[in-house]
C-alpha cells in the first residue's frame, strides 16, 4: 500500500436490517487483505458498525465514503435523516429513540454513539434538523 490510499463507498438502505452491516464487514475483510493489525480492524468494524446500523434505524440510509491509507482509517457517514436534537444527550449510554419494533429486533440499545467515540480516536458529528447528520470518524493505525 506505500503511501498510497484506497477509497470505498458504500450505500446504506433505509430500514432495512437485512444488508444492514454490510459495509461494515466489506471494509473489515480489505483491511484484513491490506495487512492492518486486529485491534484497528476491530476498532474501525465496530464503530462503523454500530454508525451503519443508527442509520438504518433512524436516518432513512445514506452513505458511506472510507479513505484508507497506511496511516489512519477515515470513515464519513452521511444521511439525510431527521438529524439529531440533542447531541449531547444522544451519546450519553442508554439514551435512544428507537421504536419497539426495533428494539424487539435486538437494536435501540442507546450504545452506538458511546460506542463509537470509544472505538474511534477522533469523531465528529455534524447536524441539521430536518437535513441530516455526518458522522465523521478516524482510526489511527499507530496512534500518536
Amino acid at each position: 500500500m506505500a503511501n498510497s490510499s484506497v477509497k470505498l463507498h458504500y450505500e446504506v438502505a433505509d430500514n432495512d436490517f437485512t444488508v444492514a452491516g454490510e459495509a461494515s464487514g466489506a471494509v473489515k475483510k480489505v483491511l484484513r487483505q491490506l495487512g492492518f493489525p486486529s485491534d484497528v480492524i476491530r476498532r474501525v468494524a465496530v464503530s462503523m458498525y454500530e454508525c451503519e446500523i443508527n442509520m438504518v434505524i433512524h436516518a432513512n440510509g445514506g452513505h458511506i465514503d472510507v479513505e484508507i491509507t497506511p496511516d489512519k482509517i477515515r470513515m464519513v457517514h452521511t444521511d439525510k435523516g431527521p438529524g439529531i436534537k440533542d447531541i449531547g444527550q444522544a451519546m450519553q449510554k442508554g439514551f435512544s429513540t428507537a421504536n419497539e419494533e426495533v428494539r424487539q429486533l435486538g437494536f435501540g440499545a442507546g450504545m452506538g454513539l458511546p460506542n463509537m467515540q470509544r472505538y474511534t480516536d477522533e469523531m465528529k458529528i455534524t447536524t441539521e434538523i430536518g437535513k441530516g447528520t455526518v458522522v465523521d470518524m478516524t482510526v489511527y493505525v499507530n496512534k500518536f
